[in-house]
């Protein structure tokens, strides 16, 4: 019996025994944000996150208040806590949570959620061979399957791929692209194991949508993710075919003076028909950049199986 039978199931059950509203729809939200150095201490090159900025990252999280959130760039497991505990106080609790490493130890990634979690398979030591030398995904993959209620779970693997800082080893756009080709991997390992899974694929992808990543990530065919776009909630009402035009940058590139969309939510086709589109949004903060270099996404969903 697959996932969406015994959620079916569990449903009826639940109906039965007065658990639920059978005829209501819960609904829910994701969001990624790469936090910008959220470190304790400094580490190498990174510098410790100002008070300023923490407070920023707590009122950008506060004003998406998504009920699973994934994080890139934290400095570890301690400043991971340290920040759920500020934003618990603040009366946003993600009691749930995961934190994975790489081989960069000097910042890591994690999902925070409000709902539980059924199962962890963190990827900590994908290689690659490129050009005849051994590479390591730098910050790893985190994947989880969460438990929004009795009826409906989903699948959520995040990652943080290479940046565009260049390397003497090797060209940090194939890099990327390798890790992305691996990111692939798992997602097919996912779909494999169960074609219907409700899966998201999100984080900072590091790269445009144009890009051999972004193409590589997204797929073809039946396993082909879905882009789920968010934008500013600016006013901008464009009707098709010029709504293309919304505003969706999610990064500023100091380097070259560019603002571009580099973090991602990507859905399963099972998934993109719970997605609610109107939900899904880019946060426009002002002062937005004292808490990052990013801008968090977020996307919303119906929790119930279509």
């Amino acid at each position: 019996m697959n996932a969406r039978a015994v959620a079916g199931v569990l449903l009826v059950a639940a109906a039965l025994f007065g658990e639920i509203d059978a005829g209501a729809a819960e609904t829910f939200s994701v969001a990624t944000f790469n936090l910008e150095n959220y470190l304790e201490a400094p580490r190498g090159t990174r510098p410790a996150k100002s008070a300023a900025a923490k407070a920023k990252v707590r009122e950008s999280l506060l004003a998406v208040r998504a009920d699973v959130v994934a994080l890139q760039e934290i400095g570890d497991t301690p400043a991971l806590l340290e920040l759920l505990g500020a934003l618990r106080q603040d009366g946003l609790d993600y009691p749930h949570w995961e934190a994975v490493g790489g081989h960069d130890t000097n910042i890591i990634i994690a999902v925070a959620s409000r709902f539980p979690i059924l199962a962890r398979r963190p990827h900590t030591n994908e290689n690659f061979l490129l050009q005849g030398r051994r590479f390591q995904v730098s910050r790893g993959f985190a994947e989880v399957d969460l438990r929004v209620n009795p009826r409906y779970s989903l699948t959520l693997i995040s990652a943080h791929l290479k940046s565009r800082r260049a390397l003497p080893a090797a060209d940090e756009a194939e890099l990327r692209l390798q890790e992305a080709l691996l990111l692939r991997q798992t997602v097919e390992a996912c779909l494999a194991r169960e074609p219907d899974s409700n899966l998201i694929v999100l984080g900072d992808f590091n790269d445009t949508k144009a890009s051999r990543t972004l193409r590589t990530l997204l797929g073809r065919g039946a396993r082909a993710l879905v882009d789920t776009r968010p934008a500013e909630r600016n006013g901008d009402g464009f009707p098709a075919p010029h709504d293309t035009r919304n505003v969706t940058w999610t990064y500023y590139y100091a380097r070259e003076d560019t603002y571009d969309r580099s973090d991602y939510i990507l859905l399963s086709r099972s998934m993109a028909r719970e997605w609610r589109p109107e939900g899904t949004f880019v946060l426009a903060l002002p002062n937005w950049g004292l808490a990052s270099d990013h801008r968090p996404v977020v996307a919303a969903f119906v929790a119930e199986d279509r």
